[in-house]
């Protein structure tokens, strides 16, 4: 069976994944979320250049939780591809993917393994949904509007249809919402 191409992000109310100045403080990690879980899915990170400079690299401080360090050493096991038109090759565990990306990804699918998180940017997501890759969207809807900031989805030039396959309520309010594309 192939694997699927999973979009897991958290969003606001307003649909922003981030503040205007990048924040995400607003961000519920609530152990009910099995968010661990998901990371146990999946064996394989996408991300864009810019994501990968902030979070594909990133440690816990030494004050952070046991349960923070355990969260990031499972992401930080994970096999890492980086889409860049200016980095290439690899380095310690990050395959750099230039061109090509349709096919780039769908070799991946193919291959045998877990799913595959698209952790993100913004530019990364809509390249994705252009060329129908994303298989299944898991939206963390968090409740807190913020009014400005990176919207969830930009440049989207055609209709999606999606068919809901979960709804998820949690006691922080949060609610995940999980779509598959339909057909």
């Amino acid at each position: 069976m192939k694997r699927k191409i999973i979009l897991d992000l958290a969003v606001t109310l307003d649909g922003f994944i981030e503040g205007k100045n990048g924040e995400v403080d607003w961000c519920i990690m609530d152990p009910e979320m099995g968010f661990n879980s998901f990371l146990n899915q999946i064996d394989t990170i996408l991300y864009g250049r810019k994501s990968f400079d902030l979070w594909g690299r990133y440690v816990p401080g030494i004050d952070q939780t046991d349960s923070d360090k355990e969260l990031w050493g499972l992401v930080h096991s994970k096999e890492k591809y980086v889409f860049s038109r200016t980095q290439k090759g690899t380095d310690d565990k990050v395959i750099f993917i230039n061109d090509n990306i349709l096919e780039e990804v769908n070799k991946l699918k193919n291959k045998p393994g877990k799913d595959i998180w698209l952790y993100g940017g913004g530019s990364l997501i809509t390249t994705f949904i252009h060329l129908g890759l994303v298989d299944e969207f898991r939206l963390s809807v968090h409740p807190v509007i913020l009014g400005e900031g990176k919207p969830l989805f930009n440049d989207i030039k055609q209709r999606q249809s999606l068919k809901m396959v979960n709804a998820n309520k949690f006691s922080s309010g949060v609610v995940q919402l999980i779509y598959h594309l339909n057909g």
